[in-house]
């Protein structure tokens, strides 16, 4: 078996912003595999300022999993444990060689297109204006859950938008989720939360800085809606570790992007912990490419989740790869009809 790696740009179609910045556009790494004619493809996305294996040596790491592709899947998904990204396009790329197409990692009733995934809109910070058309066009594209990034203009505007969607659609029409990316300082974080509670939220994800684990769990205690942890489980390798952190933090929901907490093994480390104790979770992607992308769909559906997930990043990008993946009324298709562009794994 041959395996290599192939860094990749990927390049936003309007800058995204964040509690963190803006983002005019994504690294992302394939792994790819070769055995008797046949290739498998898997995604490694990092973001950087945020994954646990944003490290100097990522590149090096990279090129080790390669050289050292025969100790196989199980051997590497251990000796990665640092590097959540690199488990997940492991895990891809083997799934991947083994198919039949090497885009169909999990035959369901998802990929057949007769069921769908229900998923949230998300609406990017920025300014006001810029949120508010966003805000409508989700609506009129027919999503019955809407996120918005919050926590990066001023507070009081953050709750006119707010107010903007209470005022045409209630909690039983629009579901709202905020995401505060750890933006509130923790002195101020319970006010902010009573004045969000006004419109009838559905969750707020990591409302303030992880590692303030003391602080977190009395605001899970305290809160007036719930609240998710999503940075909060970045880093946290150790089974023992992560039961700890549920135990302490006791959070309404843990939110889990397979490239940050190691593939879907790792995601259903994390599962199996929160149905432990009664916390609720949905998946999300971390931006990465349909490739990725794909996957974790894929892999989600047969989680039997029916909340909203989080995957409706295909369309971000001015060169992302044409998929089966579609968009349509809230809920995410596999169209069929639809094919690959293939291209890029031909010609690597």
């Amino acid at each position: 078996m041959k395996a290599t790696y192939h860094k990749y740009m990927l390049h936003f179609k309007r800058p995204s912003g964040t509690s963190r910045g803006i983002m005019t556009k994504k690294e992302t790494w394939f792994i790819v595999l070769e055995k008797d004619g046949k290739k498998g493809i898997g995604e490694c996305g990092i973001l950087r300022g945020l994954s646990a294996d944003d490290r100097d040596d990522y590149e090096e790491k990279l090129n080790w999993t390669c050289e050292n592709i025969h100790f196989g899947e199980e051997v590497l998904w251990q000796e990665l444990i640092e590097f959540p990204s690199i488990q997940f396009g492991i895990e891809m790329a083997f799934l991947s060689l083994k198919s039949e197409n090497p885009y169909l990692l999990f035959p369901s009733d998802f990929t057949n297109n007769s069921k769908s995934i229900v998923i949230n809109g998300l609406v990017w910070m920025g300014e006001e204006a810029f949120m508010k058309e966003q805000i409508e066009e989700k609506l009129t594209q027919g999503f019955s859950c809407i996120k918005l990034k919050i926590g990066a203009i001023d507070f009081q505007k953050e709750l006119e938008l707010l107010r903007f969607i209470r005022t045409h659609f209630n909690a039983e029409q629009i579901e709202i989720r905020v995401d505060a990316n750890g933006a509130f300082a923790l002195n101020e974080t319970l006010d902010k939360l009573n004045q969000l509670s006004g419109f009838e939220l559905h969750s707020i994800e990591q409302p303030i800085q992880k590692n303030n684990t003391d602080r977190m769990a009395e605001l899970c205690e305290t809160t007036p809606f719930p609240i998710a942890l999503d940075e909060e489980l970045i880093g946290v390798f150790n089974g023992e570790e992560k039961e700890a952190l549920l135990k302490k933090i006791k959070p309404q929901y843990i939110i889990l992007k397979p490239s940050f907490v190691g593939g879907f093994r790792g995601t259903k480390e994390w599962i199996t912990l929160a149905d432990k104790y009664n916390i609720g979770w949905w998946i999300t992607s971390a931006l990465e490419s349909n490739i990725g992308l794909n996957a974790i769909a894929q892999w989600t559906f047969l989680q039997n989740s029916n909340m909203p997930q989080g995957l409706g990043t295909g369309a971000l990008y001015t060169n992302n790869f044409d998929c089966p993946l579609e968009v349509s009324n809230g809920q995410l298709w596999y169209n069929t009809s639809k094919d690959w562009d293939s291209s890029f794994l031909i010609n690597i």
